[in-house]
């Protein structure tokens, strides 16, 4: 049975949407959901739900790590917080998985500092899954290193394209590199340098570089650029569908009875095209190349990014998905 250990104090909403998603997960068989945090906030929350108690196990902890934190202290710190304790779990081999939506900088801190790289990784990446034209691609690094070296890049798409080939079965997926043009001769040095590197393994699918607008179009599987990039790319992808929906759903609103009509004709299909553009949809973003598995869910989560998030943990943990992408890398100690 997958054991996945959830920081049930994260979020912007707290236990209350981490619970739910929790208990909505329960309808998949084979694994056990661990709830870290405050023991009698965690148990009105269960309360409110009709679950197997055999399926879900509250461990109770004395402190939460907030936004506001600076995250390398926090985590040495507060020991006993709901991340560090649920990291630890995971670090210990008493868990397959972790699953936050509190900080992001306490996530990805926790997931070095408690949890630990593999050995040969430069540094793992936050890797997310957003939508394309023809699916979803994954976008790494999207949150975890801003500041990134050539050779760094290069085994965030070796990791991506495990993770494309073994989670969405997708066979010798397509690789592409941030730029801002086709040309070889296009890019900052880092991207110039990464090219290179890229090109000269052949054992992966190396497509050259992609601009933006190609990573809508769903020119490549797996997209690679250091956490600045990819960070930007992620936020205008999010803030540009929000718009979109926005605009649409106005132009509804205000256009007459026939628009209003047209409207109610279009709104079953067209909520069924733009589903796609929900990223909960998707789970969460794994921080490849841990020693476990560590994904970070969106902090406005309302549940249903989390129940995902669990299926995908799950999924992950099955496939033995930690363990196939440290054989990929080149085990040799690296520089810090």
């Amino acid at each position: 049975m997958v054991r996945i250990a959830i920081d049930a104090m994260g979020g912007d909403l707290g236990a209350k949407a981490m619970v739910k998603g929790a208990v909505e997960s329960l309808k998949e068989e084979g694994m056990k959901l661990l709830l870290f945090g405050e023991e009698e906030v965690l148990k009105q929350e269960l309360s409110s739900y009709s679950y197997d108690p055999e399926r879900i196990e509250i461990v109770p902890c004395s402190e939460n790590i907030s936004i506001h934190e600076s995250p390398v202290i926090a985590i040495r710190r507060k020991k006993d917080s709901s991340l560090v304790r649920g990291m630890l779990v995971v670090k210990n081999g008493e868990a397959d998985a972790f699953i936050s939506a509190g900080s992001t900088g306490a996530v990805l801190a926790g997931g070095q500092l408690v949890v630990g790289r593999e050995k040969g990784v430069y540094r793992p990446p936050l890797a997310a899954l957003i939508p394309t034209k023809n699916g979803v691609c994954l976008l790494t690094d999207c949150g975890a290193n801003v500041d990134a070296k050539p050779e760094w890049l290069h085994q965030f798409a070796k990791m991506g394209a495990i993770y494309m080939e073994e989670m969405l079965q997708i066979k010798n997926p397509s690789i592409g590199l941030v730029n801002i043009g086709a040309e070889e001769e296009k890019g900052n040095s880092l991207v110039k340098a990464a090219m290179q590197i890229l090109k000269e393994d052949t054992d992966y699918n190396f497509i050259g570089s992609v601009e933006a607008r190609d990573i809508v179009e769903g020119n490549c599987s797996v997209v690679v650029c250091d956490a600045f990039v990819g960070n930007v790319v992620l936020k205008m992808y999010e803030g540009v569908g929000k718009m979109l929906l926005s605009e649409i759903t106005d132009t509804m609103k205000h256009s007459g009875p026939l628009a209003l009509l047209a409207a109610l004709l279009l709104k079953k299909p067209l909520k069924k095209r733009l589903k796609k553009f929900d990223a909960k949809q998707y789970g969460g973003a794994p921080i490849l190349g841990l020693k476990g598995l560590v994904i970070k869910v969106h902090g406005n989560t309302d549940g249903k990014e989390v129940t995902t998030a669990i299926k995908q943990a799950k999924e992950f943990a099955e496939k033995k998905l930690t363990k196939k992408i440290a054989e990929a890398i080149d085990f040799k100690e690296v520089e810090e």
